[in-house]
């Protein structure tokens, strides 16, 4: 589905059917360097299931035109014109990593909160994002093994015997060389780096809350969310899996995000 944003088109993965505005929708906002397609297991199920779907491209990712925003409130800005523009006025907000943020930010206008492999304060390390910047290739590769928790996962999505780290790293490249006009990877780790505005966008939650978080995680532990859980008081789902949660244990991701979208 197409959409114009701020004079850009902007795209958003249904999940195999036609956008009902009427229905409850479930818009997934994906994380840094990343786009629609790792959502594809989640919105195909809601989309066939009751629900209407937005699994959106943030700017300058995938087949959303114009550049990428550098900021978590500036993208949670985009998203409600987004909104606006599909029909929709509220709609439950299912974040991962740095989507995680963007949701909480947006979450004014979220009749659920579900936030996937979280941390807040999200903050990088100063080493990886000088190797962002100077030598974005190996970053990528960093944060490639970083974001799995073995080294060859079991036969799992998006279909038997899928390679989920080459996978992964295959969808952060293409990312990475069609946006010719910014690093895009370093832009997006600044994004989730820069990010203090947590307590105050925890405030205005006023929707039942969800965290549903990888118990091998070493990109977002669940260590670091004593700040958003006290504030929140989410119910938390922890997977056997690493940060790459909707790849590694897509079933059980599907089962927490049912839940949550019937609780």
């Amino acid at each position: 589905m197409k959409l114009i944003v701020d004079g850009h088109e902007a795209y958003a993965y249904t999940g195999g059917k036609a956008f009902d505005p009427a229905l409850p929708c479930v818009v997934f906002i994906h994380g840094a360097i990343n786009d629609h397609s790792v959502w594809t297991l989640l919105a195909r199920w809601c989309a066939h299931h009751g629900y209407s779907v937005l699994a959106v491209d943030l700017p300058g990712h995938g087949r959303s035109a114009g550049l990428p925003l550098t900021s978590v409130e500036a993208i949670a800005a985009w998203l409600h014109r987004l909104m606006d523009a599909a029909g929709v006025a509220r709609a439950a907000l299912v974040g991962h990593s740095m989507g995680s943020l963007i949701a909480l930010e947006a979450a004014a206008r979220a009749s659920t909160l579900v936030m996937v492999g979280t941390a807040y304060p999200m903050k990088v390390s100063e080493a990886l994002l000088t190797t962002a910047r100077d030598q974005p290739e190996a970053a990528m590769a960093m944060v490639n093994a970083f974001s799995h928790s073995l080294a060859s996962a079991k036969p799992g999505y998006p279909g038997p015997g899928a390679w989920l780290r080459g996978g992964a790293m295959a969808l952060k490249r293409r990312l990475q060389a069609r946006q010719t006009d910014v690093n895009l990877f370093e832009n997006d780790f600044q994004v989730c780096d820069r990010y203090a505005g947590g307590e105050a966008a925890a405030a205005r939650v006023g929707c039942p809350v969800h965290f549903i978080l990888g118990a091998l995680d070493q990109m977002t532990s669940p260590k670091q969310n004593a700040v958003l859980g006290g504030l929140l008081k989410p119910r938390i789902h922890t997977l056997a899996c690493g940060h790459e949660l909707m790849a590694e244990a897509p079933d059980a991701v599907l089962a927490a995000l049912r839940t949550a979208l019937t609780s």
